[in-house]
């Protein structure tokens, strides 16, 4: 048993009851053009006909890559739950879909012009394992394109939202509490960078980008509790935080019933070498 079981344990459960959550947190989320974070990605690899999403979910970001006629699309997930839904995709009908590690591929080398992550490499462990694996089925020339969680942004409802949860997580016990998620080192360009370069990556294209999730109170509540974080806590717990955190935003909701919130992405972009 590798050191990495109780995290990935923690993330098949967790999928396992909410199978599409990424998606359905973030999907509707917007950039100032208007582009989605999911779609953002997708024009990141734009030309590449041969794409693997590593930490594909229920499929939403390979069924946008599937608009572009005549690519043969790939996803690996730990979920199998997360997976059925995505082989429910119509479009998705002739994609390789495969259970089973980003530390492990199940693909021979040289396989992809592509590989994209969608909010999901900041999750793995063994990260130098990942990044040797990803260069091992791109083809040379080939491109890396992530999309990772970058926090708040201050002044509006996620921001007010972490806070709460740090508080509640303070006091929960420590077997209620989620293991640790991923290598920290995938949140920044330099500790990314780090990772990648011995994987015979060039340097990474570094990113920032607001992504606008502000809606009635309910739709944001629905986005920010996705949160791993969550998981673990008991019902009770959840419904506190759910009411302090209609509180909490009531002074900045809108005449219009609307609750700003956004959040940031980094959008992280490396070819091989």
């Amino acid at each position: 048993m590798t050191t990495t079981a109780p995290q990935e344990a923690f993330l098949q459960a967790f999928h396992a009851e909410y199978p599409a959550v990424t998606a359905e947190a973030f999907g509707r989320g917007h950039a100032p053009d208007g582009r989605s974070s999911y779609a953002i990605l997708c024009d990141r690899v734009v030309g590449s006909m041969r794409v693997l999403d590593l930490g594909c979910g229920d499929g939403l970001l390979l069924e946008l890559l599937a608009r572009s006629p005549g690519r043969q699309l790939a996803g690996v997930d730990l979920s199998s739950h997360s997976l059925a839904l995505a082989r429910r995709r119509p479009a998705l009908s002739e994609a390789k879909l495969e259970e089973g590690r980003a530390q492990e591929l199940p693909f021979a080398d040289d396989s992809f012009d592509a590989c994209v992550s969608h909010m999901a490499l900041m999750l793995m462990s063994e990260i130098e394992q990942v990044a040797a694996e990803v260069a091992r089925v791109l083809s040379p020339g080939g491109v890396l394109a992530c999309v990772v969680g970058g926090g708040a942004v201050g002044g509006e409802a996620y921001e007010r939202f972490l806070t709460l949860l740090r508080r509640t997580i303070e006091e929960t016990p420590a077997e209620r509490r989620i293991p640790a998620l991923g290598d920290r080192r995938t949140r920044g360009r330099e500790g990314l960078d780090e990772v990648l370069g011995p994987a015979g990556f060039a340097a990474v294209d570094w990113e920032t980008i607001p992504i606008d999730l502000s809606g009635p109170v309910e739709q944001v509540w629905a986005a920010v509790s996705s949160l791993y974080d969550l998981g673990p806590l008991d019902r009770a717990t959840v419904e506190w935080l759910r009411k302090a955190f209609f509180v909490e935003v009531r002074d900045m909701t809108t005449s219009d019933g609307v609750v700003p919130c956004a959040f940031k992405i980094h959008l992280a972009t490396a070819r091989l070498r």
